[in-house]
């Protein structure tokens, strides 16, 4: 018999030590994609094996090819480093193996949901009536906020889309940014509205919505054919932090019936900062939200939530019912929030990164973020370099020599240098046709002195290429 003790005991005494190197591996992982295969690629067993060696074996295939994404040096997505807490609570969670289906099938892990949601609704400055489903990330959060959508403003025109599909149905409008996450197009796609429903709305000089276009728009969709509308606005620019103007942006989408969804992947958690709200000004009007926890809650992957004004709005759009679920078609589930049956239970690790840190520590943690990407800022401009945009939360886009063709190859040339060297990790991104490096600075452990090593290794990386 497998000694489970002792088998848990390694893997958690491996992932202790990983997360214990962190400070001192290089960020870039030693061994690439295809390596790393050959390494796993082991012959298919002709029966069973014994469990520590199997675990051993993953070890060490698996090692070198670990980024050091939880570390304190990578900026590279926006990707935050689990706490400890949250980190064990998730260990726990896969020891206990709950599915969280609803309250009849795992009351722990439905009552963490529960209770972690109505906090995470406190730090957002959501209405204490909103719903809440815990998903895998912001893609699932925005379907599911579109899907709200989607029912509610066909269900206005007396359209069952859950009963009838979209086949005859009156069509729908989608109104976002010009600067979008990709995230809000493929929802679209998921949901059968396609990408013809998307109408783009102008953008300001940093990338959030210009409201007077909104307007604009709106009011041009309500002479001739009159079509249902929702708009969808940002918390968080994914390229420079800009956030929309959301009360003046909501009222005005509201005084033209729209539904409003808020992509706050990231940038929803500066209300969770009291130096940082004034930038989410009004989010509690809108009627969706998708927000990640993975990010800057700092829990472990795959945690997000999708939240919606209208609780039984949100669960007809997403529940089902069957004779052989028990607890099925009473109060609603956990999964009635979301697109998923077979749930991991997520809410312990959002329940313990809550109580480790406190409303204090999750303000502290978003406010040293942007104080860190400011520094960032700071001392790259000090040095000569282009800082492009407006560093408002904790996004910063760098420019390598001007504009054009060249500039984007020495821009690029300067990323894959920094990402070699190891010290830190930053990724390349494209905005308003250049290439630029992008900084994302989301991590609980990150320092000063892990900024200013880092912003050497990015001039060290940028002299390098003229030496």
């Amino acid at each position: 018999m497998t000694d489970l003790q002792a088998l848990f005991e390694r893997a958690a005494q491996e992932a202790a030590d990983f997360r214990a190197s962190l400070d001192g591996r290089p960020v870039q992982a030693p061994a690439d994609k295809a390596e790393v295969r050959s390494r796993l690629a082991v012959p298919l067993p002709a029966g069973p094996r014994d469990p520590s060696e199997v675990v051993e074996q993953l070890i060490d295939a698996a090692q070198p090819g670990l980024m050091g994404t939880p570390g304190p040096r990578y900026f590279g997505f926006v990707i935050g480093g689990a706490l400890p807490a949250a980190s064990a609570a998730d260990i726990l969670a896969v020891g206990w193996d709950q599915c969280a289906f609803n309250g009849h099938l795992a009351p722990a892990a439905a009552a963490a949901e529960e209770v972690a949601g109505g906090w995470l609704k406190d730090l957002l400055g959501l209405p204490e009536s909103v719903g809440v489903g815990f998903v895998t990330g912001a893609q699932a959060a925005n379907t599911v906020g579109l899907a709200a959508a989607r029912h509610h403003l066909l269900r206005q025109v007396g359209w069952d889309v859950e009963r009838s599909g979209l086949a005859g149905a009156p069509r729908l409008r989608a109104l976002a940014g010009a600067e979008r996450h990709a995230t809000i197009d493929r929802s679209l796609r998921l949901l059968g509205l396609g990408s013809d429903a998307l109408e783009a709305v102008t953008v300001d000089a940093q990338g959030a919505i210009d409201t007077d276009d909104l307007r604009r728009v709106l009011s041009a969709g309500s002479t001739g054919e009159d079509r249902p509308s929702v708009v969808c606005l940002q918390a968080g620019n994914v390229n420079t932090g800009a956030v929309d103007d959301l009360r003046t942006a909501i009222t005005v989408a509201h005084d033209h019936g729209a539904w409003v969804h808020v992509d706050g992947a990231f940038g929803l958690w500066a209300a969770a900062s009291p130096s940082l709200r004034h930038l989410v000004d009004g989010v509690e009007l809108a009627d969706s939200w998708g927000c990640d926890g993975h990010k800057w809650l700092n829990v472990p992957y795959d945690s997000g939530f999708a939240f919606c004004s209208r609780p039984d709005v949100q669960t007809a759009a997403m529940s089902y019912t069957a004779s052989y679920l028990t607890g099925s078609g009473a109060e609603p589930g956990a999964a009635d929030y979301t697109a998923e049956s077979s749930r991991r239970a997520r809410g312990f690790a959002v329940w313990a990164a809550v109580q480790e840190l406190g409303r204090q520590g999750i303000a502290d943690l978003i406010d040293r973020c942007c104080d860190h990407a400011r520094r960032f800022a700071d001392a790259l401009s000090a040095a000569g370099l282009e800082v492009v945009n407006d560093v408002v939360l904790n996004q910063v886009l760098v420019g390598f020599g001007g504009q054009g063709a060249e500039a984007d190859r020495r821009t690029d040339a300067v990323i894959a240098r920094i990402q070699q060297d190891g010290t830190a990790w930053m990724g390349g991104t494209t905005w308003r046709g250049r290439r630029l490096m992008r900084i994302a600075v989301s991590n609980h452990l990150t320092t000063t002195a892990d900024i200013d090593v880092s912003v050497e290794a990015v001039l060290r990386a940028a002299r390098g290429l003229t030496d």
